[in-house]
């Protein structure tokens, strides 16, 4: 009598568990299928970089946007992805289901955001400009270049120039060192990949050589198609000994100093950055050169041009003697009327 009471229980507990499994798994098919809750075409949820699975699911239901938050856990450690859940901050779209939900924060399809780093900026402008971004997590605010460097693990590394001009995109809650990070890491891609294809017999003998020059053509090029010509006149200069008396190394090692008006005395203020006084290179990049600068210094037009000379349109006149460039100096920026002072000997401006 006994045994069969066990018997009929036993029978009764297999039952019990098979209507509970099939129930379970008919409230996670539904739960799976069912549409998520939003208030908006403009609704987000931003998971945090470390959120576990159970945060991530009481937050969806306190946000109202799922109904059962174990329904969603266990979702997630059926199909084993309870641990490949991305951060970042994703869109929430109607008609979204629970299970495409989990999709969407497993494949990380993040909303991403953009910044623009300018060819020609100045490390410091890029600096502030990455600073005024609100979807970047700023660390470094207030640190100098030396601390900026060593953040990114590039100690006793001068920043300027390293970092190359471009559009990024990132998610919310990038850090400024992951950002600058990857910046510096595509300048070094590019700078490598375009030195080992340079010309033969340049007068620079280093990448960075390459980019301290490209850096000057970048800040003396108002027509981007100028570049290889105003490059091929400062590797002639360097190729002679001649100083390449530019006026944007002036300025850069005038610092603060510069009120947006160079003058002549300008042109006798010795800065290690001042070309009018020191031959050869400034001893750093002067700016963030862009692609095109870098290759115009790896690939200079091949000119007997020494000079050049502003024609106030964004274009310059080159010419190969200095009589020649005195008369543009005249035509162009005297208009017409010589000049009382003395010509700087082989001005390129």
């Amino acid at each position: 009598m006994v045994i069969k009471i066990v018997k009929k229980l036993v029978k009764l507990g297999v039952i019990l568990a098979v209507v509970a499994i099939s129930t379970l798994a008919y409230q996670l098919i539904r739960f799976q299928m069912s549409t998520i809750e939003i208030s908006s075409d403009q609704q987000t949820f931003t998971i945090e970089s470390g959120s576990n699975i159970k945060l991530i699911a009481h937050r969806l239901s306190h946000d109202k946007i799922i109904n059962d938050p174990w329904l969603f856990i266990l979702m997630t450690r059926i199909k084993g992805v309870e641990t490949q859940i991305r951060a970042g901050e994703f869109r929430l779209e109607f008609g979204q289901t629970t299970a495409e939900l989990l999709d969407t924060f497993i494949k990380g399809r993040s909303i991403q955001y953009s910044f623009t780093i300018i060819e020609g900026w100045t490390f410091r402008q890029m600096i502030t400009g990455i600073g005024n971004q609100s979807v970047i997590v700023n660390t470094l605010k207030g640190k100098t270049n030396d601390e900026v460097m060593a953040a990114l693990g590039y100690e006793g590394q001068h920043p300027e120039g390293l970092f190359f001009p471009d559009t990024y995109r990132f998610p919310k809650n990038t850090t400024d060192v992951d950002f600058l990070r990857r910046a510096y890491q595509l300048m070094q891609k590019h700078l490598k990949r375009e030195w080992g294809n340079r010309e033969s017999n340049l007068p620079i003998k280093t990448s960075y050589e390459a980019l301290i020059l490209a850096s000057i053509v970048e800040k003396e090029t108002g027509d981007a198609s100028e570049r290889p010509l105003i490059a091929g006149v400062f590797t002639q200069r360097l190729r002679i000994n001649m100083r390449l008396q530019t006026d944007p190394t002036v300025i850069y090692g005038m610092g603060d100093n510069f009120d947006g008006d160079i003058r002549f005395r300008d042109l006798k203020r010795d800065t290690p950055y001042n070309t009018y006084l020191h031959k050869g290179l400034t001893p750093t990049p002067i700016a963030l050169p862009g692609l095109d600068a870098i290759k115009a210094v790896l690939h200079p037009t091949n000119t007997k041009a020494l000079f050049f000379v502003s024609k106030g349109d964004g274009t310059h006149k080159f010419s190969e003697t200095l009589k020649e460039h005195n008369q543009a100096v005249i035509k162009y920026q005297l208009n017409g009327r010589k000049s009382k002072r003395k010509a700087t000997s082989g001005q390129a401006q």
